[in-house]
């Protein structure tokens, strides 16, 4: 079942009214996980690993996701009132998911990353994602880390992951997706990082994180964002 709720939005700047709907009931399906991951299994045998003998049961899953009108969303508060929302376009011809960052007094609504042919990302570091997931604030879609870990990854990339890295996605994996090599896979997952790989993150004199991903916002060499706008997203994102 859906319910439309307050902790969307009823638009987003940016966004106009676009049919949100807020989904926690998807956090509980395996194959929901195996779909949102989709895009991160970048070989025959990191499907393998991911899918299992699930393959057909979550590309049906995820084709079911966007072909529905309402637009699946998962909402991540941040401090300061600032939040994350993973949201699920299912425009016919158009579909992707898109990793947003808004706060209410911002005029539009900012693109962190975007899963589509026209690919954007990443929009996240490792050490942002990690501290997204575990702030436990209330109010959004869920306080479960692993569960956040998870809907953040796709937005990913990042060169310099810490020791630990691996065991927290191989537990989040556990925990989630039911994954049985969750260690190998997590560290496949952890080598690729999806559709624009690893990018180096820098912090600027002013304090700015950003990286040199090709296809990021957040490379000042890509002209994406201005440096304030630069600035307020690495604020909203500080760890």
């Amino acid at each position: 079942m859906t319910n439309s709720v307050d902790l969307h939005p009823a638009r987003l700047p940016g966004y106009d009214n676009e049919p949100f709907t807020h989904r926690p009931d998807l956090l509980n399906e395996r194959l929901f996980w195996l779909a949102h991951l989709h895009n991160w299994a970048d070989s025959t045998d990191v499907e393998e690993l991911l899918y299992g003998t699930d393959y057909d049961a979550a590309g049906a899953f995820q084709r079911r996701l966007f072909e529905q009108a309402d637009w699946p969303t998962f909402t991540i508060p941040l401090r300061a009132g600032h939040r994350l929302h993973i949201v699920y376009r299912t425009f016919e011809e158009d579909e992707g998911i898109d990793y947003l960052l808004h706060h209410p007094d911002w005029d539009r609504v900012q693109h962190l990353a975007m899963e589509e042919g026209h690919f954007m990302g990443p929009g996240l570091s490792w050490w942002e994602l990690v501290a997204a997931a575990g702030n436990a604030l209330p109010g959004g879609t869920t306080t479960a880390p692993h569960a956040r870990l998870l809907l953040l990854l796709p937005a990913l990339g990042d060169d310099a992951l810490p020791d630990d890295a691996k065991d927290r996605l191989a537990a989040a994996l556990r925990a989630r997706a039911g994954v049985e090599a969750a260690d190998t896979l997590a560290a496949a997952l952890l080598e690729a990082q999806g559709l624009w790989g690893p990018a180096r993150w820098t912090i600027t004199e002013r304090g700015i994180r950003i990286n040199d991903g090709e296809y990021s916002v957040r490379n000042p060499a890509n002209l994406a964002l201005s440096p304030d706008r630069l600035a307020d997203v690495s604020a909203a994102l500080a760890p």
